[in-house]
């Protein structure tokens, strides 16, 4: 046994834990909550049981399972959330439980009440439901798994990062039945109520809105996966993947920038979206940036946004997008289902179906989002992992853009005249604020002052500052001097922002779905107001951009 291949093992178990603080987890909390609520004292446990083996089996077999049933590989979800409908109606209807605590209770000699069968049917349902951020360790046993690369190792980090992930989630159940514990006036009354909590979970998963719930929040834990990035990590996982050693070998070139020499071309892709099929051959003269991404990862949601910034800013400069979709679990291999995640999210770049990991392999990838930036002779002189970054100043420089061209976040053209600067609303890049002092990461009630400076901006109402954006809790509010032609705000959540300019409303802007640019003002030539924001609880608000 190879004695550095042991670190993996706690790695993975801390990866685990990561993951189950992470906002991945969030969608399948009050599953676990109200499944815990709803039984005796061992019903948290059966419930985790249930989950790290459905989770471990089927990552590892699902893919290779279901071609070989010649069932779609979207099934074994779709099956999950209907045992969540089921575990839903054992808790509303007592005859359902009964029936579904009798095969346990012949094998194990328990009465039919005693609720295990029914706490371990609900953690298998949530282990094929529960989609984990995707960082390096669930990337190569994904990809492993995808290529039934399954010796005893990857099923052992498989084991390890399972059972890290239980344990936060074995909390959660047993908060939810200690909390409930003493509330046993009217059992089955509980017991509906959970019931129903339960059904109408899953009837969100139905509509995806576990996706959606996801992308309402930072990625907080992306620091704290730093250990499974380290090198020696990185080394154990490429020889768990049959990786030799990197391709890509960093070297100074003449523009500051390095240079890691030549991309590999795209390789066994199943179908292209939005394009016919290319090769880096024709895109010779292009600036070509490659982002592996897979619909239900949410690092690789919120970095949609810049990348669709980007393709609209720089398309006809010069650079194309290529999104390689390459599968982290099953149901993510149906191209249907691709197909329409790519049109809902509203991509417009090409998006390559690499079904097979083999695009995945010849650049010897490892995480969701990777970006690979290839220059105009072939060259990739950028690897990104993980979520955006300063990927745009490279793309600038290797299109020859002019220093003071206009950035991706104003939309269309470069303004001609004078405007309000960019302006950022988190604490790390707060600047021409006035009002209330600030406080950090968490509620404060804020003020306007009596005046704002022109170019400058205040909070009012309550407010949760964060590094890089500002969370609206109650009677929000924002004021903002501007001297601009368009005045545009990237935001995320889900509600209503009013826009009044010198006290007049002008309009109410519905905010919904993944974090984007929003228009906010648009005049025929350079005005001067007062801008003020009203914004309904749970949006949140990241930056000003002007034209």
């Amino acid at each position: 046994m190879d004695g550095r291949f042991l670190i993996l093992l706690p790695i993975a178990f801390g990866a685990g834990i990561v993951t189950a603080v992470s906002p991945c987890v969030f969608p399948v909390l009050p599953i676990l909550f109200a499944g815990g609520a709803a039984g005796g004292r061992r019903r948290p446990y059966a419930i985790i049981a249930g989950l790290v083996t459905s989770f471990a089996t089927f990552t590892l077999i699902a893919t290779w399972l279901l071609r070989q049933l010649h069932l779609p590989q979207d099934f074994l979800r779709n099956l999950s959330i209907g045992l969540l409908f089921l575990v839903a109606a054992s808790l509303i209807f007592p005859s359902v439980g009964v029936w579904i605590e009798r095969p346990l209770a012949r094998l194990s000699q328990r009465s039919p009440d005693s609720d295990l069968g029914g706490g371990f049917l609900l953690g298998a349902s949530l282990g094929l439901v529960f989609v984990p951020c995707g960082g390096p360790i669930i990337g190569a046993i994904s990809a492993n798994a995808a290529r039934v690369h399954l010796g005893w190792q990857t099923i052992a980090i498989t084991v390890a990062y399972a059972l890290g992930a239980a344990l936060p989630m074995l909390a959660i159940a047993a908060l939810g039945q200690r909390a409930t514990r003493r509330i046993r006036a009217n059992a089955q009354v509980l017991r509906t109520g959970l019931g129903i909590v339960l059904a109408l979970a899953a009837l969100a998963l139905v509509f995806n809105a576990d996706t959606k719930l996801q992308t309402w929040f930072p990625d907080y834990t992306h620091a704290l996966q730093g250990v499974e990035r380290s090198s020696v990590a990185r080394d154990e996982l490429a020889k768990l993947q049959h990786r030799g050693p990197s391709r890509f070998k960093a070297q100074p070139a003449v523009d500051k920038l390095t240079d890691y020499g030549p991309a590999p071309d795209f390789a066994g892709i199943s179908e292209w979206i939005n394009s016919k099929p290319l090769t880096l051959q024709r895109l010779r003269g292009k600036v070509v940036l490659v982002d592996f991404w897979t619909y239900s990862c949410i690092n690789c949601l919120r970095t949609l946004p810049h990348l669709e910034a980007w393709d609209k800013r720089y398309r006809k400069a010069g650079l194309v997008i290529v999104g390689v979709h390459t599968p982290e679990f099953a149901f993510e291999h149906v191209p249907s289902n691709v197909r329409e995640a790519t049109r809902k999210l509203g991509i417009r770049y090409p998006v390559a179906i690499d079904d097979g990991y083999h695009t995945w392999d010849a650049y010897q990838n490892d995480s969701w989002p990777a970006e690979y930036l290839i220059d105009k002779r072939g060259d990739v002189r950028e690897i990104k992992k993980g979520e955006y970054g300063k990927t745009e100043e490279t793309i600038r420089t290797l299109l020859g853009e002019p220093a003071t061209a206009q950035l991706a976040s104003v939309k269309d053209r470069t303004p001609q005249h004078l405007t309000t600067p960019e302006s950022y609303l988190g604490w790390e890049r707060l600047d021409r604020y006035v009002g209330s002092p600030l406080s950090a990461n968490v509620p404060v009630s804020y003020r306007f002052p009596r005046e704002i400076p022109l170019n400058d901006l205040a909070y009012s109402g309550v407010w949760k500052v964060e590094r890089q954006r500002i969370v609206a809790l109650h009677d929000a509010r924002l004021r903002l001097h501007f001297l601009a032609q368009n005045v545009y705000l990237v935001l995320s959540g889900h509600g209503r922002l009013q826009v009044i300019v010198g006290g007049r409303p002008v309009k109410t802007i519905p905010v919904k779905g993944l974090s984007r640019l929003y228009t906010l003002l648009h005049y025929k030539g350079l005005a001067e107001g007062a801008l003020e924001l009203r914004f309904t609880p749970g949006i949140a608000a990241y930056a000003f951009t002007f034209g």
